[in-house]
């Protein structure tokens, strides 16, 4: 696997731990176990390291434009459970939940985060 982590930019760690660990845990993720006083919070993906953290420079942390990270989730009702925690959680709607033509009518939903990062879940996502 040539991917190892993957690192986004946070202003608010805290906010970013509860809204992670909300919409991953929709995904069947583990919460956060970084100590609370670490500078970044992490997850283990499966082998790929999700982290988040303050720019190493001190200047406010932005998204990219274009940018958009993909979950793979189980089930239709995992990506709606995704969608409704990270709306609970600080983050806003960039997509409801449904058939996505798009994606070969694959199930999906966009969120942004409370940073601004989008992000999208899909189940029955085929790439090829």
């Amino acid at each position: 696997m040539l991917l190892k982590s993957l690192r986004l930019g946070s202003n608010d760690l805290a906010k970013s731990r509860a809204f992670y660990d909300a919409t991953f845990g929709a995904l069947g993720l583990s919460p956060c176990t970084t100590p609370e006083q670490y500078p970044i919070v992490m997850w283990d993906l499966g082998g790929v390291k999700f982290l988040l953290g303050p720019a190493r420079d001190g200047q406010p942390c932005t998204f990219a434009n274009g940018g958009t990270i993909i979950f793979e989730a189980e089930s239709d009702e995992a990506v709606q459970a995704w969608h409704a925690a990270g709306l609970a959680n600080g983050g806003s709607d960039e997509g409801a939940p449904e058939a996505k033509p798009q994606a070969r009518g694959a199930f999906g939903g966009y969120l942004r985060d409370p940073d601004g990062n989008k992000l999208g879940a899909y189940h029955g996502l085929k790439m090829g």
